[in-house]
This record gives structure tokens, sequence and C-alpha cells, in this order.
């Protein structure tokens, strides 16, 4: 491929120890990562080196202590993710940072003053991971008795995206004068008052801070069910999803981009990247054993606990552990990672032993276990036959199944021509190849384009 072809856009999801549930216990692991800022930095030191385009982080909103892992599960430890980027923009120059933030439990005003801030610290490398809070153990955080319905979550979250960036527009971008001679700070002609009042919110504005750096952070959603994909089709710039299968990542790229349309949106306006938990070695045989060294460390009671979650809270130790998963009642929660449990579940005919020894890894996203070449055959064949704009990396542990993609994997991708060896630019925006949004209060206002 020649360096003006379409390159893979590579997202690093870091949590603490890493992805696989059993992480922690990894004898190489950073068993207290989630908390270790030395840790993170170097971490997002090392995605940058590789160019990465950003570094991820989801969020939630309370602990997960459920009956059976009590107290065995290193999810009750870690940093807010925007405090956390906040920090590591300093550290680093162009790697971008998506920070996860709900729409149900947050406040609209409050979350575009934080993101638009960590946009000005780090010189345009934010991103807003939009979430509606899948498990509703957070609602009673919050003086609610119970979790809201999962429409109602959906509606609310459109009208929050709404009233956000036009938080964001509340100030062209040449507003902020600072002329110390006139003593004139900023121009009050290009200060904009939202003045919202819809269904959930009514948002005075204007916001507090000038415009971002990116004109708006960069809007990324995770949701696969029918709501979240209609939300981004009409908002999201980045999609990150969980599919297993060539054919099913191809047929959810064909209908989130196929809806863009109905929002005067272009395709390309949107990259699609599937989460990827890879464990890669020089050799098919020492990536199997790598692991099974982490399938070995997973605590029955750990990976019963996880399936529950995942399948929609529903309490699974009643049932025979090596029958097959039952038939279960839809559920509030986490709605489109459930019909993924029951899917996968169903099609491989696996007990429910073999269903949490199966997601304890990657938690329904993309797993992928081989030598060097494996791995990359498999990444080009989804970017470039319909099924992703790139991926988002999910090491099994740190920091070494980062190391390992980076020093393994890397490499293989750029021979091939398929991931950059420079930066585009220096805002994510740039890097993703996204345009700048134009401010919704200038006449006849065009998105600036991309330097990409």
């Amino acid at each position: 491929m020649s360096d003006n072809q379409r390159k893979i856009r590579l997202g690093a999801f870091l949590p603490g120890a890493g992805h696989h549930v059993a992480a922690w216990r990894h004898p190489q692991a950073q068993a207290d990562g989630g908390i270790n800022f030395a840790h993170y930095k170097r971490i997002a030191q090392a995605a940058e080196r590789a160019k990465f385009d950003a570094v991820f982080l989801a969020d939630g909103l309370a602990l997960q202590n459920r009956p059976g892992a009590q107290g065995r599960t290193a999810y009750g430890a870690s940093f807010e993710p925007v405090t956390l980027f906040s920090a590591l923009a300093v550290v680093t120059e162009r790697i971008g940072f998506i920070a996860t933030a709900s729409t149900t439990y947050e406040e609209p005003y409050l979350l575009a003053r934080k993101f638009a801030s960590l946009d000005h610290i780090s010189q345009g490398r934010a991103g807003w991971n939009v979430v509606t809070t899948g498990g509703g153990e957070a609602a009673g955080n919050f003086g609610l008795d119970a979790h809201p319905d999962h429409a109602q979550r959906y509606v609310r979250a459109r009208e929050f995206v709404d009233v956000v960036t036009g938080l964001w527009d509340s100030w062209e971008d040449d507003a902020f004068l600072r002329d110390k001679a006139s003593g004139a700070y900023y121009d009050p002609a290009k200060l904009h008052t939202l003045d919202h009042k819809g269904k959930f919110f009514s948002v005075r504005g204007p916001l507090n801070i000038p415009r971002p750096p990116q004109g708006h952070p960069v809007i990324v959603q995770a949701g696969s069910s029918e709501a979240g994909r209609e939300l981004a089709a009409e908002t999201a710039e980045v999609i990150f999803t969980a599919q297993q299968t060539l054919e099913d990542a191809q047929a959810f790229y064909a209908d989130v981009k196929g809806r863009m349309a109905r929002y005067g949106r272009h395709p390309d306006q949107l990259k699609i990247m599937p989460g990827v938990f890879p464990v890669v070695a020089r050799t098919e045989s020492e990536a199997r054993a790598k692991y099974q060294e982490l399938q070995d460390l997973i605590l029955p009671e750990v990976g019963l606990s996880l399936l529950s979650g995942l399948s929609g809270g529903v309490d699974l130790s009643a049932y025979p552990v090596d029958g097959p998963l039952p038939e279960l009642p839809e559920t509030n929660n986490n709605k489109s990672r459930q019909a993924l449990m029951f899917d996968i579940a169903r099609k491989r005919n696996l007990s429910i032993r073999e269903l949490y020894l199966w997601v304890a890894g990657a938690r329904g996203h993309w797993t992928i276990v081989g030598s060097v070449e494996q791995i990359a055959d498999q990444l080009e064949a989804w970017f470039t036959q319909g099924g992703a704009d790139g991926f988002n990396v999910m090491p099994p542990w740190l920091p070494g199944g980062l190391d390992d993609f980076i020093e393994l994997v890397i490499p293989e991708l750029r021979r091939r021509g398929l991931f950059r060896t420079e930066y585009e630019g220096r805002t994510l925006r740039e890097n993703l190849g996204l345009a700048r949004p134009a401010n919704r209060h200038v006449a006849g206002a065009k998105p600036r384009a991309s330097a990409a």
C-alpha cells in the first residue's frame, strides 16, 4: 500500500492490570494498576511511541461487588478517567484520550465543561465516550430507586449530546481578544447563550470556558442495540463495538453506516473500531500457552459472577454450571451484551462454565490467539473487507500484553502498509481523519477540513 492509502486506526483500551478477569493475578501484571499513575504514564507513553490514535478508558459509577466474587476482582479500584487523562496529557504530546461519561447519571453543563477543559489541557486530544450506563448498580448512588428504562435512557442521551455540543459552541473561535491596551478581554458579539429547554434538560448557558481546540472533543459511542445504533448514526464519530466474526462485523458496519445519510452525514464521518483481545507470540503454540496461563487463574466464582453481569444481572448460581445457559428474561441492563452472550452460547453449544471461560478475557469482544502473522492476517481481513476502520486493542494483562502487541504486531502492520509511521497531526481529530465541526452560531460556517 502507498502512504496515501487508508490506514488502520488503533485505540489502546487500558484498564489497570488488563482486560482478562484474572489479569491482576498474572505474575507480571501491575496488580494495583488502576490507581498507579506511574504505571499509566508508562503505558500511555508506550502507546504514543507506537503511534496509537488514542488511549481509551471505560468507567463505572458503582462498585461491581456481585455475590460470589466479593473481594476477588480488581474492579473496585480505578481512577476517574478525565482526572487521569488530564495528568497524562502533560506527559504526552500526540496521543488522544477518550474518557467514558454517562448521560444517565451526569449533567450536561458539568460534563461539557470538564471535557472542554481536557481538550484545552491536552491541546486538542480529548474524546467523550457517550454511554447510557448499562448496569443498574449506579442508581442508588444518585438518589434513584431503579435504573431508568433502556428506551428512556437513549432518548435522554440524544438530548444530552445536543446540549453538550451546543454548550461547546458557546464561544466563537476568535471570541477572546485579551487586548491589554484597550481592555477588551472578549468580544460580546461572539458569545452565544444556548437557552435550551427540552424534555429532560433546561440549560441556559453559556459555557464558562472557551470553545475547545477541536471545536468539539471527538464523540464516541459504544452501544450496539437498535437505539444505540441509531444514536451512533446521528451523533457518533467513532464506535467501539463487540463483534465475533467477520460476517457479523461486516453486517454491523454496513448497517450503522447505512443509517447516516438520513442525518445528512457521510460514512467517512464515522470510524467503526471493534474491540479486539489479542494474545500474540512468535508462534501459535506459545500464544496459546500464554492464554492458558491466564485462563488457569480464573476462580470459578469470579467467572460465574462475570457471566451473570454480562447476561443482564441474572443470578446463574442456581443452574448447573456444566449445563446449558437457561432461557432468561430480557432485562433493562446491558441489552446488547446480553443478546451477544445468548447468541454465542446457542451457536457454539456452550455450557455455563464454557461460556464464562470464553468471556473471561474480552467480555464478548473478539478474542484472537496466535502468531504475529495470524493476528495481522485477521486484522487485515476485517479492515480490508468492510468490517472495521480500526480496532480498540484490549491487552490481556498490563503492561506485558500491550508490549507484546507493540513489539510484534505493529511492525508487521507497518510492513504491510496498514499502519502509520508518524502522526498526521497534533489533535485527535486530525489523526483520526475527522473534520473540525463548525460552530452552530456562525452563519454559513462549514466544518474545517482535517489535516489527515
